[in-house]
């Protein structure tokens, strides 16, 4: 068999044989590949090779002798003819160590292989790594490249763009649209979008955060807007409204720039033309001054002249005349008046009257409907302002409406006027008021209730305090009581008879007395007059003198509202105390109580060295019988017989002898004075044993 010539395919070795793939046109042809398969028929030269022709072999020689889709189309049916020899399915059931599994077949029909079933190449290359990794371990992967989020990428990056939109004012004369001005910022992290109108102050318009941030929708499809969709020179609707975006910030347009977009050129924001008709200010042709002000605050700062004024305002409702000082500041011609305050003058402490300004002194004729009162005072309102020579000592300036009376001025002010004005007379004017008359008070007289000092706080006070008291006079004298027996001087003989006891107490000065009860008298005793001052006859509510101790003497007489007493006795308490104070008290009221207590005294002497000791003969008890009547004569008040009919109504048997503790209480009862030592003898004399007393005996020094 003789080779093919050059160009020729090796199978049948003629031309056009072979298209590209290898595939035979002729079964001659194929028959001799096969053989060529089994044995060495050809020789192995390049372009004479053949292998069989499965899925994904070409053969070596290309020649394009027809269209390749024709060539392809037959070479894979001849070639699956020529190579097919099994047509059965493969196996899926398997055995595993006893045990039925299905597996994937791995050929199909003809032997084919299958690809769908198998690895994929990265996963045989990944299976193929897995040796070298159980022996020398994981193998280091390359770092991932770096990835950063939008939110971190674009954070704190806003777009923003000057833009404005215009709205009409149906309900308006003067204008019929407004410009708004708003500023559009477009944040790039979540591409929300927020719109801003700056505040203009006064304008009484609603502004600020127009539409707060968010994605805002573009169209009815749910597209949103995106920073692609801005750009100078266009126009935006959000939510029914058109905003026309005029410019942009650096920023915004380096980014726009960068990402490849094309902006449109900058136009100039467009202005409302109502507020900027209200901005052009009037045109006024008005000569400028050649005073130099700077001059005047350089010159006379910190210089300030003051002035002592008086306000007059004694025409209206509790009105009166109030001091204030006028402070004039040179170095702008501004005044300020200031209060004058004074202790408890009832007044709130507001210090400035009128605050520092320039004052008008005359005003331009205006009509009766200029609202003067709520507008700022010009120099178009005004002729002339207050200035330094209109303030003078001793005339009167109104300022504000309020005439001030100037009385006096300081030193600096003086000098001033003096160097400037040439004034030299500043004599202060006195505006000392006279006082009034002083009105004597008329001390109602004394009524009676309450004690006088008391009573007398209501004339001083609306709210009377206590009159004060010697709180030490109190402390040194307290529980200390002198008591004096007096009798009541009247003509009525029932009362001559009563005796009280009056009880002087040093702490207050006060007095109280007392009468004790007596039976069969017909006039209940007790309490006859509380505690209180008792004032002397003669003495007046202004200058009131009170009964004391030194006007308490034996015998003398007392009188306790329109009640005359007369001292017949007093306790020794009296007389000790005043001896122990005798340098308080008057020495004749002392004398007197010595004489007083004399003659007690000398029988208390001889009672206790003459006393006779029991069994004593009947003479002797006699002999103190009269000592004792002798005693008692002193307490001129008891009443012998009463004291004898009461014992012997209570000796039922008439045996003479009563129970002492018996008789002892009846004795105190009646008054009698059973603690004075002849007494207490007597009745030592007459006890039979310890609890028994011949009362007999006893009625001997009571004579009826």
């Amino acid at each position: 068999m003789r080779a093919p010539r050059a160009g020729a395919c090796a199978v049948g070795g003629s031309p056009g044989g072979c298209h590209g793939d290898g595939v035979a046109l002729r079964g001659r042809s194929a028959a001799a590949a096969m053989s060529s398969e089994r044995g060495p028929a050809l020789p192995f030269l390049p372009g004479c090779a053949f292998r069989d022709p499965t899925p994904g072999t070409r053969c070596r020689c290309a020649v394009p002798m027809v269209p390749s889709s024709t060539v392809e189309l037959v070479s894979k049916s001849v070639m699956s003819s020529l190579t097919k020899t099994s047509f059965h399915r493969s196996q899926t059931l398997g055995y595993k160590n006893g045990f039925a599994f299905s597996r994937l077949p791995t050929v199909g029909i003809g032997g084919e292989r299958l690809y769908v079933n198998q690895l994929s190449q990265a996963e045989l290359d990944e299976l193929s790594n897995t040796r070298p990794t159980l022996t020398y371990g994981q193998a280091r992967q390359a770092p991932p490249s770096g990835f950063i989020p939008a939110h971190v990428a674009f954070d704190k990056k806003i777009l923003k763009f000057d833009a404005y939109f215009q709205e009409d004012v149906p309900l308006s004369t003067e204008e019929h649209y407004r410009i708004r001005q708003v500023g559009i910022y477009y944040y790039l992290e979540d591409d929300s979008i927020c719109v801003i109108e700056p505040v203009v102050k006064n304008s009484g318009i609603p502004q600020g955060k127009l539409i707060r941030r968010h994605r805002v929708p573009k169209n009815d499809r749910g597209e949103h807007y995106h920073w692609k969709d801005l750009n100078r020179g266009m126009d935006i609707t959000m939510y029914g409204r058109t905003y026309h975006i005029v410019d942009c910030d650096p920023f915004t347009q380096a980014f726009l720039e960068s990402q490849g977009i094309e902006l449109n050129q900058p136009e100039k924001m467009v202005f409302d033309p109502y507020t900027e008709m209200r901005r052009m200010p009037l045109r006024m042709y008005i000569t400028p001054s050649d005073f130099d002000q700077l001059k005047q605050f350089l010159t006379y700062d910190k210089q300030v002249l003051r002035f002592y004024a008086m306000w007059d305002d004694t025409n209206s409702m509790f009105g009166e005349n109030r001091p204030y000082i006028i402070h004039y500041y040179l170095a702008d011609d501004t005044v300020e008046v200031r209060e004058v305050h004074k202790h408890n003058d009832g007044r709130d402490p507001f210090p400035v009257l009128i605050r520092r300004q320039r004052l008008p002194k005359t005003f331009v004729e205006k009509q009766k409907t200029f609202p003067s009162c709520v507008l700022e005072i010009s120099d178009q309102e005004v002729l002339e302002w207050y200035t330094a020579k209109d303030f003078a000592v001793g005339k009167s300036t109104t300022l504000l409406g309020r005439n001030f009376f100037i009385y006096d001025c300081d030193e600096f002010t003086r000098n001033f006027y003096r160097d400037k004005f040439g004034i030299t007379d500043f004599q202060p004017v006195d505006i000392k008021e006279k006082p009034p008359e002083e009105v004597p008070q008329v001390i109602p007289p004394y009524n009676g209730y309450g004690f006088l000092e008391d009573s007398l706080q209501n004339c001083f006070s609306l709210f009377p305090k206590p009159p004060r008291k010697d709180i030490i006079k109190m402390l040194e004298n307290d529980h200390k009581v002198l008591r004096y027996q007096v009798a009541l001087e009247s003509p009525n003989p029932e009362d001559r008879k009563r005796r009280f006891i009056l009880s002087y107490f040093l702490s207050n000065d006060m007095i109280s007395i007392y009468e004790p009860p007596v039976r069969n008298s017909g006039i209940i005793g007790g309490k006859y007059l509380g505690k209180t001052r008792v004032a002397k006859p003669g003495s007046t509510t202004d200058n009131a003198i009170y009964y004391g101790p030194s006007d308490f003497t034996i015998g003398s007489t007392i009188e306790v509202f329109g009640h005359r007493f007369v001292i017949t006795d007093a306790d020794e308490y009296v007389l000790n105390y005043m001896e122990s104070n005798a340098e308080r008290f008057p020495a004749a009221t002392l004398q007197s109580l010595r004489d007083h207590f004399r003659p007690r005294q000398v029988v208390e002497e001889t009672a206790k060295s003459d006393v006779p000791a029991l069994g004593t003969s009947q003479q002797e008890l006699d002999e103190l019988i009269v000592r004792v009547q002798e005693e008692l004569k002193l307490h001129n008040y008891l009443n012998n017989s009463s004291i004898r009919e009461a014992l012997l109504r209570c000796d039922k048997d008439g045996s003479g002898v009563l129970d002492k503790a018996k008789f002892l209480s009846l004795c105190n009862s009646l008054s009698v004075p059973t603690n004075a030592v002849l007494v207490n003898k007597l009745i030592e004399l007459c006890s039979c044993g310890e609890d028994k007393i011949n009362y007999r005996d006893f009625l001997k020094a009571f004579p009826s």
